[in-house]
């Protein structure tokens, strides 16, 4: 049975299930009833981090625009333009194996696309969750739902799996952010053109 998580709570994953390789991060969300109108197209990312909280380099921002790290041990599997129907709207891989050792921490954050253009936010986001799937066996892990009420963001980081020895470990983080994308790849170090 999956852990279920609230904001702030850690947990280990490889504790538990020892052996644990081949991860699937799905990322899930409806749009409420209160909508603009318009289409919303939410955007799943991680932020593939050092010891100092930020990415090395570009290449260690793996989103719609750049789906595989170079190491080959993250890998998105791409941009769903609606968030229609149930379960994951976009997922992303991992091979704990093959993460370079340089990276001790993944965030996951999702934004949502054109945002102020479309004056939209994640307020009118309903039902927003991440869970964690061994990729080898479909078994759920765990799952965070995001029970928050962001009223003026246009960016959340959902959770972040985090190197603690030989352990991962997934923190449920539920922050949102003002700025979009922007704001994010801003945080962590992004160079965004």
């Amino acid at each position: 049975m999956p852990v279920s998580l609230k904001k702030g709570q850690k947990v280990s994953l490889t504790k538990g299930n020892p052996g644990l390789k081949h991860v699937v991060v799905g990322i899930g969300w409806d749009v409420n009833a209160f909508d603009t109108g318009g289409d919303f197209d939410l955007d799943a990312s991680a932020f593939c981090l050092n010891d100092t909280g930020r990415v090395s380099g570009s290449e260690d921002f793996v989103f719609y625009g750049n789906l595989k790290h170079p190491s080959g041990a993250i890998q998105h599997l791409g941009d769903n333009l609606t968030g229609a129907g149930d379960g994951d709207d976009e997922q992303i891989k991992i091979d704990l194996s093959q993460v370079p050792a340089n990276i001790t921490k993944i965030a996951f954050a999702v934004t949502i696309y054109e945002a102020d253009a479309r004056h939209q936010n994640f307020g009118q986001v309903s039902n927003s969750f991440v869970r964690i799937f061994n990729e080898d066996t479909g078994e759920e892990l765990l799952r965070y739902d995001l029970g928050e009420d962001f009223s003026i963001e246009t960016a959340a980081v959902f959770g972040e799996l985090y190197k603690n020895g030989d352990e991962w470990k997934f923190n449920a983080i539920g922050s949102g952010y003002q700025g979009g994308l922007a704001a994010l790849c801003a945080a962590y170090g992004v160079d965004v053109e």
